[in-house]
């Protein structure tokens, strides 16, 4: 990475009368030479921090929903531009070239290591600073557990990766080898466990959209099940500890995606996203709806989705199996997904009707489209500007996660309780034991579309013979899917490092099979 020289700055603005909470608007660019001499400033620079995960949650839609089982995406003819690179994580044929593609808002790899630059730039010049020692904590605690986050995100796609830990000044501290994964994790947990008692424990809600305990303990908790040897013993230990905080879920689980309830007591972290005209918004519904020539139907706002590219609609498709495999009376069916229907011409639908999932029945005639509905909450302004947050944490995540970590250690009793919980609030009956199998069951419906799927898969082992089920079925329903896709293997676990990264740096190495 090149030494940071220009910083995005962000400030912490009153959106009520009462509560501070994270702002993400842009106001200038400064020189860091010029920058880091007081509170105010060290706390612009950490909430920029925070605008990576944007990018992180962006990547996620393409790399690990439509790479799992939940999803795919709708093919269009006349889209074979750099579309297909997009397409070609889905098919399991993406090679170091395509690792790059997603340059929208920048590759994954280059987004994270984007964020640890901020933070540690932030950490480095902390202790040297005037701040007050109550103040340094709070903003090395924030800062160390976005460094934890991105280092996770690192790791769980592309395996072990260079550890920068220090601000980059020079050449020598810019270009790094690889370290090994097992480091890489080392380095999460031992960030995660020094920041836990500089963050606060969330009291009030709505939450102010940093990071607290609960989000770091969430975290360290996936951190010690996801390494190569796994501590189920500290997981269970950091989960059992969120579920003392003051976490609850809300009564309807459709309540908990609404933007009028951002951050709230189910909310864990999430990342923050605000309506307007100041490059703060959100767009995921307009991506996940079909391409359509009236989306005024579906969205209540007319606009086009139906160019080229990631831009357009039809990416991120529930597939056939995804909707089969709801349990009947499942609450979440319906708040998750819709069904678009009407007449399509040169590709592209005309839609006369918005129905749900549940019992759907295909009209004579006309042509109809799964889209992903958790996401949509209308009223819209502007086309591609939404208000929606992305999800990353949520109790319900924790508890399920929980209930994972109690069957690794044969502990099945102790899990179910935990299950059921999940369950009841979705409507659906309390099961009579905790298997690994209805756990991760459980927790795909839980968590469907909010980018956990495809790392779920890879964590309980079940990615490899999963996916190339999928590729039967996909390529038994899509003539125009190559023969070479959905060959799923151990290497396929992870991504290639993209070809800019091996360019610019020989010390790194790239993955097995890329």
């Amino acid at each position: 990475m090149k030494k940071l020289t220009y910083i995005l700055l962000a400030v912490m603005g009153l959106v009520s009368c009462k509560k501070d909470f994270l702002d993400l608007v842009p106001q200038t660019s400064l020189s860091s030479a010029s920058f880091y001499k007081n509170k105010s400033e060290f706390d612009q620079a950490l909430v920029a921090s925070y605008t990576n995960l944007r990018g992180v949650a962006f990547m996620g839609i393409y790399m690990d929903e439509m790479r799992s089982d939940n999803t795919f995406f709708t093919y269009f003819s006349a889209d074979r531009g750099a579309e297909t690179s997009t397409e070609a994580m889905a098919e399991f044929i993406d090679n170091n070239i395509s690792s790059q593609e997603l340059n929208s808002p920048g590759n994954r790899y280059g987004n994270d290591y984007s964020g640890i630059s901020k933070v540690n730039t932030i950490l480095t010049r902390l202790p040297k600073s005037t701040l007050t020692q109550v103040e340094k904590d709070q903003i090395s605690g924030e800062a160390l557990f976005l460094r934890a986050f991105y280092y996770y995100d690192l790791v769980q796609h592309y395996g072990g990766v260079p550890l920068q830990l220090v601000e980059v000044t020079d050449v020598t501290g810019a270009f790094l080898p690889r370290s090994t994964a097992d480091q890489v994790y080392g380095q999460i947990i031992s960030d995660l466990n020094t920041a836990l008692p500089l963050l606060p424990v969330a009291k009030t809600f709505p939450q102010t959209g940093r990071a607290t305990q609960g989000s770091a303990k969430t975290l360290l908790a996936y951190a010690y099940m996801s390494e190569p040897t796994k501590d189920y013993a500290k997981a269970e230990a950091a989960l059992i500890d969120v579920t003392k905080m003051n976490y609850s879920l809300l009564g309807n689980y459709a309540d908990v995606f609404d933007p009028n309830n951002k951050n709230n007591k189910e909310s864990i972290f999430e990342v923050q996203y605000q309506q307007g005209n100041d490059g703060q918004q959100s767009d995921f519904i307009w991506r996940f709806i079909p391409k359509t020539t009236n989306s005024q139907f579906i969205l209540g706002l007319a606009g086009s989705n139906s160019g080229g590219g990631l831009g357009s609609g039809g990416w991120n498709v529930p597939t056939q199996e995804m909707v089969n495999s709801y349990e009947a009376g499942d609450l979440r069916l319906p708040a998750s997904i819709s069904v678009a229907e009407g007449t399509v011409a040169n590709e592209v639908l005309t839609t006369t009707a918005v129905k749900s999932p549940v019992g759907y029945k295909p009209t004579t005639g006309l042509s109809y489209y799964y889209f992903i509905k958790k996401y949509l909450h209308p009223p819209f302004q502007v086309p591609f500007n939404t208000n929606d947050n992305w999800p990353v944490f949520r109790y319900s995540g924790a508890l399920l996660l929980l209930a994972e970590c109690l069957v690794d250690e044969n502990k099945n009793g102790e899990a179910l309780p935990y299950l059921n919980q999940v369950r009841a609030r979705a409507g659906l009956p309390g099961l009579a034991a905790a298997t690994a199998l209805n756990v991760s069951n459980e927790m795909r419906h839980e968590l469907a579309f909010e980018n956990h799927r495809w790392t779920d898969l890879i964590r309980t082992g079940t990615a490899i013979d999963v996916m190339n089920a999928k590729g039967v079925t996909m390529k038994s329903l899509y003539g125009w899917l190559l023969p070479i896709t959905f060959n799923v293997t151990a290497n396929r676990l992870i991504y290639a490092i993209p070809f800019r990264e091996i360019q610019i740096n020989n010390k790194l190495t790239q993955n097995p099979g890329y």
